[in-house]
């Protein structure tokens, strides 16, 4: 299945042009199967230089990349934990989604109206918070009451789990998110049961030029430590029809924006590509940082995992250097790994199993 990526923010700020210009870059789906898409769903592929040369290298047929999954979510008012304006509908699809990109209106352009009474980014993202905290302190007390009856009951697991969640109640009441916090592995994963929408990592997109966004606005995303990027989505959408050279031509920046924010949700998750290469095909597969090789195989198939006995593994640098596995082996570059191996960013990977 692709990552999916909630795209959010107020009436006007970009997001369905950024939307727009996303979809421009959308990719086959036939190539990715499974993938369920409704009309505001786009896929669009990770670029990667590596299944290029490993493609290249191989002499493979088909090249298939990883994808990530955009999702423009119904834009969001203040009151939308309430119900106000398409509030339920929106809040209820970012639960769908692995992360968010939130959009925040940089550029000042007087023919676009804004909602808010002046350009204030860190007003907006207080906004999208406030909203997000809200909706998820109402899912905590609910969860909370519930619990409450089992606690007395001197249930230890109640017990547990309504602590965690209460730690939760707290941060948010605090005004903080749970994104910015440190959990441990029980505690994050008992709060992704209940969909949290603050749990979830997300990046800022100030939508702007880099004129339009003052280097103090840059330094206090720099020191909170919140991930963000300069794109002018204008930009982009008139770009993204036009070659590297027709762009020059035009005054257009060479190289497209979109792609370094594809790239950047991507690592936002926390993910590692790994690569299979052959004459069929070359592919990028993704898996969570820390994997180890049996669930490597379990994506690309589940008997992989299941029958696991081996891997053989080569970083894929070191293949294109080896002119092919035939010059690899020769120089014993190719290891043979077991169920501990951890699989790392790169690795290119062939499972060997009881299947």
């Amino acid at each position: 299945m692709p990552l999916s990526v909630g795209i959010v923010g107020l009436p006007n700020v970009g997001k369905s042009t950024l939307f727009q210009a996303i979809t421009k870059k959308q990719v086959d789906r036939s190539n990715y199967p499974f993938c369920t898409i409704n009309p505001n769903v786009g896929v669009v592929a990770v670029s990667d230089e590596r299944v290029d040369k490993l493609a290249e290298l191989t002499n493979s047929k088909k090249k298939i990349y990883t994808t990530v999954e955009f999702v423009d979510i119904a834009g969001l008012v203040k009151g939308s934990n309430k119900g106000e304006g398409l509030g339920n509908k929106f809040l209820a699809n970012i639960r769908e989604t692995n992360a968010i990109v939130y959009i925040l209106r940089s550029f000042q352009n007087e023919k676009v109206v804004n909602t808010q009474d002046k350009i204030d980014v860190l007003k907006e993202k207080e906004i999208l918070d406030t909203e997000m905290a809200l909706k998820d302190l109402e899912t905590l007390e609910k969860r909370i009451q519930d619990l409450e009856k089992d606690v007395r009951a001197e249930s230890k697991e109640a017990k547990k789990e309504i602590e965690i969640l209460q730690k939760a109640q707290k941060i948010l009441l605090e005004n903080k998110l749970l994104s910015e916090q440190n959990w441990d592995s029980e505690e994050k994963k008992k709060l992704n049961y209940y969909q949290l929408l603050t749990i979830k990592p997300r990046l800022y997109l100030l939508n702007g030029s880099e004129k339009e966004v003052s280097e103090e606005m840059k330094e206090v995303f720099q020191k909170n430590n919140w991930p963000f990027l300069v794109i002018n989505i204008l930009t982009e959408f008139d770009a993204a029809d036009l070659s590297s050279e027709e762009r020059k031509e035009f005054d257009l920046p060479k190289e497209l924006k979109i792609d370094v924010l594809i790239q950047e949700c991507y690592k936002l998750l926390d993910l590692i590509t790994f690569f299979t290469t052959g004459l069929d095909e070359t592919r990028a597969w993704t898996l969570k940082r820390g994997k180890k090789a049996p669930q490597a195989g379990g994506v690309i198939h589940s008997d992989f995992e299941k029958y696991f006995i081996k891997a053989e593994v080569i970083n894929w640098q070191e293949l294109v250097e080896a002119d092919g596995f035939g010059g690899a082996r020769e120089k014993g570059l190719i290891r043979t790994e077991g169920k501990e191996y951890v699989v790392q960013d790169g690795d290119v990977i062939e499972i060997k199993s009881g299947v």
